[in-house]
């Protein structure tokens, strides 16, 4: 025998309310509907389902267990109805975002972090890649979102991009370097140390080798490379080395007083870290609301930053 799921539902209701009309609201459901899917029911299982002539209704142990099942089924439907509307306004979901290793390490993990504060039913996942492999993964609908620093971004990409942050690379040092202890340390005193290369594929390395080659250096001594950002700093706080990063990857360390910039404006390319996602991604809920977070964060960064550069780097 073959038992409408609905049917027991309401059945459920009733017996969980004690009443068919309180059955009935409990659903959003007539009255007289429910009245109509008890008798209905009743003729399928060909025995009654209540006692007769109690109030509030009390089920017959038949009833009483089909109501079980059909409170399973209800407490089911409850649960899919919350998890749609969550979806909906964006608390709960999948968050699937790549970016460059030094920022998604740096400063993207703590948005993270802080976005699941409000959100703790969204997962996020992360993967790491330049902006080649970003944007195929973004085509492919492996990722949702890509934050990664672009320079331009072609006509009929079919990508959207939001600056969140413009670029400004600086030379990066530990705190105790020898050339901080220089009232005004010019440019050709960056040639006397061993340099860190940033890892392969990244746009630093393009930028590490161009500033070099401006500063007149013949050849580049690259003491070390292919790190990630935790092995770069730990290697430069216990070295002389110099290396080029981002100033907010610089100034997210500020601190753990650890490393620093030294205090020397350098060239480098025009380029923004950004959001970017395809223009024909479905909308998700939680992929907007996480990158309406990711932007307010870069928001407030950026002015701690430039405060930052201005009066603690380019100041002295």
């Amino acid at each position: 025998m073959k038992i409408d799921e609905r049917h027991l539902i309401q059945l459920a209701a009733v017996v969980k309310t004690g009443g068919v009309t309180e059955g009935a609201a409990l659903l959003g459901l007539a009255q007289p509907a429910v009245s109509r899917t008890l008798s209905m029911l009743e003729k399928r299982v060909g025995e009654p389902l209540f006692i007769k002539g109690r109030r509030p209704l009390r089920p017959t142990p038949l009833g009483l267990s089909l109501a079980e099942h059909g409170l399973v089924m209800l407490a089911a439907s409850r649960k899919a109805s919350d998890l749609v509307e969550s979806f909906r306004i964006g608390k709960s979901g999948v968050v699937r975002i790549g970016g460059t290793p030094f920022f998604m390490d740096a400063l993207i993990a703590r948005l993270c972090a802080e976005f699941q504060t409000s959100h703790p039913d969204v997962r996020i996942d992360q993967s790491y890649g330049y902006f080649s492999d970003l944007r195929a993964a973004l085509r492919a609908d492996q990722i949702d979102l890509a934050i990664c620093p672009i320079d331009i971004l072609d006509e009929g990409s079919g990508l959207e991009f939001q600056q969140i942050l413009p670029g400004r690379n600086v030379v990066a040092c530990r705190v105790t370097h020898p050339l901080l202890l220089k009232r005004r340390p010019q440019p050709s005193h960056l040639l006397d140390y061993p340099w860190i290369a940033p890892p392969p594929g990244s746009p630093l390395l393009a930028d590490l080798r161009a500033l070099l080659l401006s500063f007149g250096a013949t050849e580049i001594k690259i003491r070390y490379t292919g790190g990630s950002l935790m092995s770069v700093i730990n290697y430069l706080k216990s070295a002389d080395a110099l290396t080029v990063m981002p100033h907010s990857v610089v100034f997210a360390q500020r601190k753990e007083k650890t490393i620093t910039a030294l205090p020397i404006t350098i060239p480098h390319p025009e380029r923004a870290l950004a959001i970017l996602k395809r223009i024909d991604a479905p909308r998700a809920p939680a992929v907007d609301q996480f990158a309406e977070f990711v932007r307010a964060g870069f928001q407030d960064l950026r002015h701690l930053i430039k405060r930052h550069e201005e009066s603690v780097i380019w100041g002295l």
